[in-house]
Protein backbone atom coordinates (compact mmCIF):
# COMPACT_ATOMS: atom_id res chain seq x y z
CA UNK A 1 0.00 0.00 0.00
CA UNK A 2 1.45 3.52 -0.88
CA UNK A 3 3.06 5.56 1.70
CA UNK A 4 0.42 7.27 1.72
CA UNK A 5 -2.50 5.64 3.17
CA UNK A 6 -2.90 5.05 6.61
CA UNK A 7 -3.14 1.25 7.25
CA UNK A 8 -6.42 1.27 9.74
CA UNK A 9 -9.42 3.61 10.05
CA UNK A 10 -8.39 6.02 12.69
CA UNK A 11 -10.85 7.77 14.63
CA UNK A 12 -9.09 11.18 15.02
CA UNK A 13 -8.39 11.00 11.57
CA UNK A 14 -9.28 15.38 10.30
CA UNK A 15 -12.22 15.13 8.09
CA UNK A 16 -11.46 17.17 4.93
CA UNK A 17 -14.69 18.99 3.35
CA UNK A 18 -14.89 19.60 0.09
CA UNK A 19 -16.69 22.27 -1.35
CA UNK A 20 -17.34 24.40 -4.50
CA UNK A 21 -18.38 28.14 -4.69
CA UNK A 22 -22.02 27.35 -4.69
CA UNK A 23 -21.83 25.08 -2.17
CA UNK A 24 -20.10 27.30 0.21
CA UNK A 25 -23.28 29.19 1.58
CA UNK A 26 -25.39 25.58 2.75
CA UNK A 27 -22.01 24.28 4.15
CA UNK A 28 -20.84 26.85 5.63
CA UNK A 29 -24.21 27.17 7.60
CA UNK A 30 -23.84 23.28 8.62
CA UNK A 31 -20.48 25.04 10.98
CA UNK A 32 -20.15 25.82 14.34
CA UNK A 33 -20.52 29.56 14.75
CA UNK A 34 -16.96 29.80 15.82
CA UNK A 35 -15.94 28.03 12.57
CA UNK A 36 -18.21 30.14 10.54
CA UNK A 37 -16.83 33.37 12.13
CA UNK A 38 -13.29 32.14 11.42
CA UNK A 39 -13.74 31.45 7.68
CA UNK A 40 -15.29 34.38 7.75
CA UNK A 41 -12.46 36.28 9.41
CA UNK A 42 -9.98 34.53 7.16
CA UNK A 43 -12.11 35.26 3.83
CA UNK A 44 -12.74 31.93 2.73
CA UNK A 45 -15.14 31.60 -0.55
CA UNK A 46 -14.27 28.35 -1.66
CA UNK A 47 -12.40 28.91 -4.65
CA UNK A 48 -10.61 26.41 -6.59
CA UNK A 49 -8.21 25.07 -4.60
CA UNK A 50 -8.32 27.21 -1.68
CA UNK A 51 -7.30 25.69 2.02
CA UNK A 52 -8.32 26.38 5.68
CA UNK A 53 -7.78 24.39 8.85
CA UNK A 54 -10.29 25.74 10.82
CA UNK A 55 -9.39 25.21 14.86
CA UNK A 56 -10.98 23.59 17.98
CA UNK A 57 -11.04 25.26 21.13
CA UNK A 58 -7.34 24.15 21.46
CA UNK A 59 -5.85 25.30 18.79
CA UNK A 60 -5.69 21.76 17.16
CA UNK A 61 -6.83 21.42 13.62
CA UNK A 62 -10.53 20.50 13.91
CA UNK A 63 -12.29 20.53 10.41
CA UNK A 64 -10.45 21.29 6.94
CA UNK A 65 -11.90 22.99 3.98
CA UNK A 66 -10.82 22.63 0.82
CA UNK A 67 -12.20 24.62 -2.33
CA UNK A 68 -12.78 22.61 -5.94
CA UNK A 69 -13.82 23.70 -9.48
CA UNK A 70 -17.37 23.28 -10.36
CA UNK A 71 -18.12 19.83 -11.91
CA UNK A 72 -19.28 21.62 -14.80
CA UNK A 73 -16.85 24.24 -14.86
CA UNK A 74 -14.51 24.79 -18.18
CA UNK A 75 -11.02 23.73 -17.57
CA UNK A 76 -12.05 21.60 -14.10
CA UNK A 77 -9.39 19.99 -12.91
CA UNK A 78 -10.65 16.01 -11.91
CA UNK A 79 -6.93 15.86 -10.12
CA UNK A 80 -7.75 19.09 -7.78
CA UNK A 81 -7.31 17.12 -3.99
CA UNK A 82 -3.71 16.91 -5.34
CA UNK A 83 -2.93 19.94 -4.23
CA UNK A 84 -3.42 18.68 -0.48
CA UNK A 85 -0.23 16.77 0.51
CA UNK A 86 1.95 19.92 -0.01
CA UNK A 87 -1.09 21.90 2.39
CA UNK A 88 -2.03 20.02 5.70
CA UNK A 89 0.19 19.88 8.12
CA UNK A 90 1.26 16.72 9.25
CA UNK A 91 -1.35 14.48 9.97
CA UNK A 92 -4.42 12.06 9.37
CA UNK A 93 -7.15 12.78 7.42
CA UNK A 94 -10.18 11.20 5.87
CA UNK A 95 -12.81 12.67 3.37
CA UNK A 96 -16.04 14.30 4.90
CA UNK A 97 -17.92 13.97 2.41
CA UNK A 98 -17.51 13.24 -1.16
CA UNK A 99 -15.78 15.12 -3.90
CA UNK A 100 -17.06 14.80 -7.71
CA UNK A 101 -15.10 11.97 -8.34
CA UNK A 102 -14.05 9.85 -4.89
CA UNK A 103 -11.43 7.84 -7.05
CA UNK A 104 -9.75 10.22 -8.96
CA UNK A 105 -9.38 12.11 -5.45
CA UNK A 106 -7.61 9.54 -3.56
CA UNK A 107 -5.24 9.05 -6.30
CA UNK A 108 -5.02 12.86 -7.04
CA UNK A 109 -4.04 13.01 -2.93
CA UNK A 110 -1.65 10.04 -3.46
CA UNK A 111 0.46 11.33 -6.93
CA UNK A 112 0.75 14.78 -4.70
CA UNK A 113 2.60 13.05 -2.02
CA UNK A 114 5.43 12.34 -4.63
CA UNK A 115 8.69 13.50 -3.74
CA UNK A 116 12.17 12.91 -6.06
CA UNK A 117 14.96 12.24 -3.35
CA UNK A 118 17.33 10.50 -5.18
CA UNK A 119 19.74 13.29 -4.35
CA UNK A 120 18.72 14.95 -1.20
CA UNK A 121 16.91 13.54 1.92
CA UNK A 122 13.48 13.69 0.77
CA UNK A 123 11.07 12.56 3.99
CA UNK A 124 8.05 10.33 4.36
CA UNK A 125 4.81 11.72 3.86
CA UNK A 126 3.81 13.14 7.13
CA UNK A 127 0.44 13.35 5.70
CA UNK A 128 -1.51 10.20 5.66
CA UNK A 129 -4.82 9.68 4.47
CA UNK A 130 -7.79 6.77 5.35
CA UNK A 131 -9.13 5.51 2.23
CA UNK A 132 -13.07 6.32 1.86
CA UNK A 133 -14.98 3.25 1.80
CA UNK A 134 -15.74 1.69 -1.29
CA UNK A 135 -12.18 2.40 -3.00
CA UNK A 136 -10.11 -0.09 -4.42
CA UNK A 137 -7.16 1.28 -2.50
CA UNK A 138 -5.08 -1.75 -3.87
CA UNK A 139 -5.74 -0.54 -7.39
CA UNK A 140 -4.96 2.94 -6.51
CA UNK A 141 -1.82 1.25 -4.66
CA UNK A 142 -0.37 -0.18 -7.98
CA UNK A 143 -1.58 2.94 -10.12
CA UNK A 144 0.89 5.18 -7.67
CA UNK A 145 3.76 2.85 -7.75
CA UNK A 146 3.67 2.63 -11.61
CA UNK A 147 3.94 6.23 -11.66
CA UNK A 148 6.36 6.78 -8.86
CA UNK A 149 8.74 4.11 -11.06
CA UNK A 150 8.22 6.18 -14.47
CA UNK A 151 8.91 9.68 -12.78
CA UNK A 152 11.80 8.30 -10.50
CA UNK A 153 13.44 6.66 -13.83
CA UNK A 154 12.65 10.11 -15.91
CA UNK A 155 13.82 12.52 -12.89
CA UNK A 156 17.16 10.75 -12.90
CA UNK A 157 19.85 12.74 -14.61
CA UNK A 158 21.82 10.66 -17.67
CA UNK A 159 24.77 10.42 -15.48
CA UNK A 160 23.21 7.66 -13.74
CA UNK A 161 20.56 6.28 -16.33
CA UNK A 162 22.41 5.37 -18.97
CA UNK A 163 21.34 2.35 -21.33
CA UNK A 164 22.99 0.19 -18.18
CA UNK A 165 21.27 1.79 -15.58
CA UNK A 166 17.90 1.96 -17.58
CA UNK A 167 18.43 -2.11 -18.27
CA UNK A 168 19.11 -2.63 -14.50
CA UNK A 169 15.99 -0.75 -13.60
CA UNK A 170 13.75 -3.43 -16.28
CA UNK A 171 16.13 -6.34 -14.83
CA UNK A 172 15.12 -5.29 -11.26
CA UNK A 173 11.41 -5.25 -12.25
CA UNK A 174 11.27 -8.23 -14.48
CA UNK A 175 13.00 -10.31 -11.34
CA UNK A 176 10.29 -9.37 -9.24
CA UNK A 177 7.75 -10.89 -10.92
CA UNK A 178 9.47 -13.35 -12.17
CA UNK A 179 9.24 -12.72 -15.56
CA UNK A 180 12.37 -13.67 -18.46
CA UNK A 181 15.01 -11.04 -18.82
CA UNK A 182 17.71 -10.81 -22.08
CA UNK A 183 19.56 -7.92 -23.18
CA UNK A 184 21.52 -7.49 -26.81
CA UNK A 185 24.27 -5.32 -25.86
CA UNK A 186 26.84 -3.07 -28.55
CA UNK A 187 28.46 -5.10 -31.84
CA UNK A 188 25.71 -7.85 -30.71
CA UNK A 189 23.07 -5.51 -32.00
CA UNK A 190 24.55 -5.77 -35.75
CA UNK A 191 25.06 -9.22 -35.58
CA UNK A 192 21.84 -10.26 -34.28
CA UNK A 193 20.22 -7.45 -36.74
CA UNK A 194 19.36 -4.17 -35.08
CA UNK A 195 21.12 -1.95 -37.24
CA UNK A 196 18.84 0.92 -36.34
CA UNK A 197 19.54 0.34 -32.74
CA UNK A 198 23.13 0.53 -33.43
CA UNK A 199 23.48 3.29 -35.42
CA UNK A 200 22.13 5.57 -32.99
CA UNK A 201 23.93 4.21 -30.21
CA UNK A 202 27.04 3.70 -31.42
CA UNK A 203 28.67 6.91 -30.87
CA UNK A 204 28.32 7.05 -27.30
CA UNK A 205 30.44 5.33 -24.99
CA UNK A 206 27.93 3.73 -22.92
CA UNK A 207 27.08 1.32 -25.31
CA UNK A 208 23.04 0.58 -27.18
CA UNK A 209 21.16 -2.14 -26.00
CA UNK A 210 17.68 -3.58 -26.80
CA UNK A 211 16.01 -4.57 -23.25
CA UNK A 212 13.66 -7.59 -24.12
CA UNK A 213 11.28 -8.77 -20.93
CA UNK A 214 8.45 -11.63 -21.52
CA UNK A 215 6.05 -12.49 -18.51
CA UNK A 216 2.49 -14.77 -18.23
CA UNK A 217 1.09 -17.60 -19.99
CA UNK A 218 1.99 -18.16 -23.32
CA UNK A 219 -1.32 -19.17 -23.96
CA UNK A 220 -2.55 -15.84 -23.25
CA UNK A 221 -3.40 -13.55 -25.94
CA UNK A 222 0.05 -11.80 -26.79
CA UNK A 223 0.40 -8.24 -25.82
CA UNK A 224 3.74 -6.13 -26.39
CA UNK A 225 4.72 -2.83 -25.63
CA UNK A 226 7.59 -0.90 -26.84
CA UNK A 227 8.99 2.26 -25.27
CA UNK A 228 11.67 4.82 -26.46
CA UNK A 229 14.97 4.48 -24.24
CA UNK A 230 17.43 7.40 -25.88
CA UNK A 231 18.88 8.09 -22.24
CA UNK A 232 20.16 11.60 -23.67
CA UNK A 233 19.60 13.23 -26.82
CA UNK A 234 22.01 15.45 -27.82
CA UNK A 235 20.87 15.27 -31.71
CA UNK A 236 23.68 13.76 -32.98
CA UNK A 237 25.36 15.99 -35.67
CA UNK A 238 22.02 18.08 -36.20
CA UNK A 239 22.94 19.68 -33.12
CA UNK A 240 20.26 20.61 -30.72
CA UNK A 241 20.47 24.47 -28.95
CA UNK A 242 21.60 24.27 -25.36
CA UNK A 243 17.85 25.00 -24.56
CA UNK A 244 16.09 22.13 -25.95
CA UNK A 245 18.70 19.75 -24.59
CA UNK A 246 18.02 21.12 -21.39
CA UNK A 247 15.86 18.30 -20.15
CA UNK A 248 16.88 15.61 -22.85
CA UNK A 249 17.39 13.15 -19.87
CA UNK A 250 13.17 12.84 -20.16
CA UNK A 251 13.87 11.26 -23.79
CA UNK A 252 13.77 7.46 -22.40
CA UNK A 253 10.17 8.94 -21.31
CA UNK A 254 8.64 5.94 -23.23
CA UNK A 255 11.01 3.75 -21.61
CA UNK A 256 10.04 4.82 -18.43
CA UNK A 257 6.42 4.08 -19.08
CA UNK A 258 6.52 1.31 -20.80
CA UNK A 259 8.06 -0.24 -17.57
CA UNK A 260 5.24 1.31 -15.35
CA UNK A 261 2.72 -0.11 -17.46
CA UNK A 262 4.28 -3.51 -17.27
CA UNK A 263 4.73 -3.36 -13.64
CA UNK A 264 0.72 -2.59 -13.66
CA UNK A 265 -0.08 -5.45 -15.59
CA UNK A 266 1.82 -8.15 -13.83
CA UNK A 267 0.96 -6.92 -10.47
CA UNK A 268 -2.66 -7.21 -11.48
CA UNK A 269 -2.18 -10.28 -13.19
CA UNK A 270 -3.64 -9.77 -16.51
CA UNK A 271 -4.40 -12.73 -18.53
CA UNK A 272 -1.59 -11.67 -21.03
CA UNK A 273 1.40 -12.55 -22.40
CA UNK A 274 3.25 -9.54 -21.85
CA UNK A 275 6.30 -8.98 -24.15
CA UNK A 276 8.56 -5.78 -22.77
CA UNK A 277 10.79 -4.49 -25.84
CA UNK A 278 13.20 -1.38 -25.07
CA UNK A 279 15.31 -0.06 -27.30
CA UNK A 280 17.66 1.75 -24.63
CA UNK A 281 20.84 4.24 -26.37
CA UNK A 282 22.55 7.68 -25.84
CA UNK A 283 22.21 9.93 -28.98
CA UNK A 284 25.92 11.02 -28.66
CA UNK A 285 28.60 13.53 -31.29
CA UNK A 286 31.34 11.73 -31.72
CA UNK A 287 33.61 10.81 -35.27
CA UNK A 288 31.58 7.97 -35.59
CA UNK A 289 28.60 9.24 -35.08
CA UNK A 290 25.71 8.62 -37.81
CA UNK A 291 25.59 11.78 -40.27
CA UNK A 292 22.30 13.27 -42.16
CA UNK A 293 22.00 11.37 -45.74
CA UNK A 294 23.79 8.34 -44.29
CA UNK A 295 22.03 5.25 -45.00
CA UNK A 296 21.11 2.03 -43.13
CA UNK A 297 19.50 -0.97 -43.37
CA UNK A 298 16.63 -1.67 -40.61
CA UNK A 299 15.94 -4.86 -39.39
CA UNK A 300 13.02 -5.43 -41.15
CA UNK A 301 14.21 -4.63 -44.47
CA UNK A 302 14.11 -1.22 -46.22
CA UNK A 303 16.68 1.08 -46.06
CA UNK A 304 16.75 4.04 -44.31
CA UNK A 305 18.20 7.45 -45.24
CA UNK A 306 18.89 9.81 -42.04
CA UNK A 307 17.36 13.33 -43.50
CA UNK A 308 17.95 14.16 -39.33
CA UNK A 309 20.45 12.53 -36.62
CA UNK A 310 17.55 14.20 -34.08
CA UNK A 311 14.96 12.53 -35.64
CA UNK A 312 16.74 9.23 -33.68
CA UNK A 313 13.82 7.75 -31.91
CA UNK A 314 11.70 6.41 -34.60
CA UNK A 315 14.85 4.63 -36.16
CA UNK A 316 15.64 2.29 -32.54
CA UNK A 317 11.53 2.47 -32.32
CA UNK A 318 11.21 0.77 -36.03
CA UNK A 319 13.68 -2.07 -35.18
CA UNK A 320 12.36 -3.28 -31.77
CA UNK A 321 8.56 -3.00 -33.85
CA UNK A 322 9.99 -5.13 -36.17
CA UNK A 323 11.06 -7.76 -33.82
CA UNK A 324 7.78 -7.37 -31.81
CA UNK A 325 5.93 -7.46 -35.36
CA UNK A 326 7.40 -10.91 -36.16
CA UNK A 327 5.45 -12.63 -33.43
CA UNK A 328 2.39 -11.17 -34.99
CA UNK A 329 1.07 -9.74 -31.55
CA UNK A 330 -3.07 -9.42 -30.79
CA UNK A 331 -2.04 -5.82 -29.47
CA UNK A 332 1.23 -4.15 -30.62
CA UNK A 333 1.34 -0.49 -28.36
CA UNK A 334 4.77 2.05 -28.97
CA UNK A 335 5.36 5.15 -26.44
CA UNK A 336 7.97 7.65 -27.25
CA UNK A 337 8.88 11.01 -26.82
CA UNK A 338 9.16 11.57 -30.18
CA UNK A 339 8.24 14.91 -31.75
CA UNK A 340 7.79 18.52 -31.18
CA UNK A 341 5.15 19.04 -33.56
CA UNK A 342 3.14 17.12 -31.29
CA UNK A 343 3.74 19.54 -28.14
CA UNK A 344 3.03 22.76 -30.98
CA UNK A 345 -0.29 20.87 -31.82
CA UNK A 346 -1.17 19.85 -28.79
CA UNK A 347 0.73 20.76 -25.76
CA UNK A 348 2.66 19.02 -22.80
CA UNK A 349 -0.56 17.56 -20.92
CA UNK A 350 -2.51 15.96 -23.94
CA UNK A 351 -0.48 13.53 -26.13
CA UNK A 352 -1.47 12.62 -29.49
CA UNK A 353 -2.05 9.06 -29.80
CA UNK A 354 -2.35 6.71 -33.66
CA UNK A 355 -3.91 3.78 -34.83
CA UNK A 356 -6.34 2.16 -37.51
CA UNK A 357 -8.58 0.18 -34.95
CA UNK A 358 -11.55 1.65 -34.65
CA UNK A 359 -12.74 0.13 -31.37
CA UNK A 360 -9.19 0.33 -30.13
CA UNK A 361 -9.22 4.09 -30.52
CA UNK A 362 -12.51 4.64 -28.76
CA UNK A 363 -11.70 2.39 -26.36
CA UNK A 364 -8.40 4.91 -25.44
CA UNK A 365 -10.34 8.09 -25.84
CA UNK A 366 -12.81 6.47 -23.21
CA UNK A 367 -10.31 4.90 -20.74
CA UNK A 368 -8.28 8.06 -21.04
CA UNK A 369 -11.16 10.55 -20.09
CA UNK A 370 -12.12 7.89 -17.00
CA UNK A 371 -8.72 8.19 -15.70
CA UNK A 372 -8.22 11.66 -15.86
CA UNK A 373 -4.75 10.30 -18.13
CA UNK A 374 -5.93 12.47 -21.49
CA UNK A 375 -5.26 11.34 -25.02
CA UNK A 376 -6.30 12.96 -28.62
CA UNK A 377 -6.57 10.82 -31.48
CA UNK A 378 -4.39 11.92 -34.55
CA UNK A 379 -4.99 10.33 -37.99
CA UNK A 380 -2.83 7.93 -39.81
CA UNK A 381 -2.98 10.41 -42.50
CA UNK A 382 -2.20 8.35 -45.75
CA UNK A 383 -2.25 11.27 -48.33
CA UNK A 384 1.55 12.37 -46.06
CA UNK A 385 3.13 8.92 -46.48
CA UNK A 386 4.63 9.93 -49.75
CA UNK A 387 6.85 12.73 -47.98
CA UNK A 388 8.82 9.76 -46.91
CA UNK A 389 10.16 9.15 -49.84
CA UNK A 390 13.95 9.15 -50.28
CA UNK A 391 15.82 9.29 -53.64
CA UNK A 392 18.56 6.81 -52.74
CA UNK A 393 17.20 4.43 -49.97
CA UNK A 394 13.24 3.07 -49.13
CA UNK A 395 12.84 5.79 -46.88
CA UNK A 396 13.80 8.59 -45.13
CA UNK A 397 13.55 9.17 -41.53
CA UNK A 398 12.61 13.11 -41.17
CA UNK A 399 10.91 14.37 -44.35
CA UNK A 400 12.01 18.59 -45.16
CA UNK A 401 9.87 21.17 -43.99
CA UNK A 402 7.87 21.54 -40.86
CA UNK A 403 4.32 20.59 -41.32
CA UNK A 404 3.02 17.37 -39.77
CA UNK A 405 5.93 16.58 -37.42
CA UNK A 406 4.37 14.42 -35.51
CA UNK A 407 1.72 12.24 -38.19
CA UNK A 408 4.81 11.49 -40.95
CA UNK A 409 6.72 10.39 -37.62
CA UNK A 410 3.64 7.71 -37.00
CA UNK A 411 3.80 6.91 -41.08
CA UNK A 412 7.59 5.95 -40.59
CA UNK A 413 6.79 3.50 -37.81
CA UNK A 414 3.66 2.31 -39.07
CA UNK A 415 5.84 1.12 -42.09
CA UNK A 416 7.10 -1.54 -39.74
CA UNK A 417 4.21 -3.25 -38.24
CA UNK A 418 2.51 -5.38 -40.67
CA UNK A 419 1.39 -8.58 -38.49
CA UNK A 420 0.21 -7.02 -35.40
CA UNK A 421 -3.54 -7.61 -35.14
CA UNK A 422 -4.00 -4.10 -33.88
CA UNK A 423 -1.27 -1.21 -33.21
CA UNK A 424 -1.58 1.97 -30.89
CA UNK A 425 1.27 4.68 -31.09
CA UNK A 426 1.67 7.06 -28.34
CA UNK A 427 3.66 10.01 -28.77
CA UNK A 428 4.10 11.53 -25.21
CA UNK A 429 6.13 14.29 -23.86
CA UNK A 430 6.81 12.76 -20.55
CA UNK A 431 7.08 15.97 -18.12
CA UNK A 432 5.44 18.32 -16.61
CA UNK A 433 6.89 21.54 -17.45
CA UNK A 434 4.85 23.52 -14.31
CA UNK A 435 3.73 21.97 -11.45
CA UNK A 436 0.09 21.33 -11.14
CA UNK A 437 -2.12 19.58 -8.88
CA UNK A 438 -0.71 15.61 -8.36
CA UNK A 439 1.40 16.35 -10.57
CA UNK A 440 4.84 18.01 -9.64
CA UNK A 441 7.07 19.57 -11.96
CA UNK A 442 9.52 16.99 -13.81
CA UNK A 443 9.52 13.54 -14.75
CA UNK A 444 5.88 12.17 -15.48
CA UNK A 445 3.47 9.00 -16.15
CA UNK A 446 1.36 9.34 -19.11
CA UNK A 447 -0.92 7.10 -21.30
CA UNK A 448 0.37 3.69 -18.87
CA UNK A 449 -2.92 4.33 -16.19
CA UNK A 450 -5.27 5.02 -19.56
CA UNK A 451 -3.46 1.47 -21.08
CA UNK A 452 -3.66 -0.44 -17.98
CA UNK A 453 -7.33 0.69 -17.50
CA UNK A 454 -8.43 -0.67 -21.34
CA UNK A 455 -5.95 -3.64 -20.88
CA UNK A 456 -7.92 -4.38 -17.45
CA UNK A 457 -11.12 -4.24 -19.28
CA UNK A 458 -9.93 -6.69 -22.02
CA UNK A 459 -7.76 -9.42 -19.87
CA UNK A 460 -8.40 -8.26 -16.33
Amino acid sequence: MSLVFATAPDPEAIPISFVTKSGWEALRASLPAAAQRFAQGHGYSAKAGQFLALPNADGDIDHVLFGLDEADARGADPFRAGQLPGLLPAGTYRFANAPHDVRLAVLAFALGAYKFGRYRKAEPPAVKLVPPQGVDVAAIARAVEAATLARDLINTPSNDMGPAELAEAAQMLAQRFDARFNCIVGEDLVTQNFPLIHAVGMAATRAPRLIDMTWGDPAHPKVTLVGKGVCFDTGGLDLKPSSAMLIMKKDMGGAANVLALASMIMDAKLKVRLRVLIPAVENSVAGNAMRPLDVYPSRKGPTVEIGNTDAEGRLVLADALALADEEAPDLLIDLGTLTGAARVALGPDLPPYYTNDETLALDVARCAAAENDPLWRMPLWGAYDSWLDSKVANINNAPSGGFAGSITCALFLQRFVENAKSWLHVDIYGWTPKSKPARPEGGECQAARAIFALLSERYG
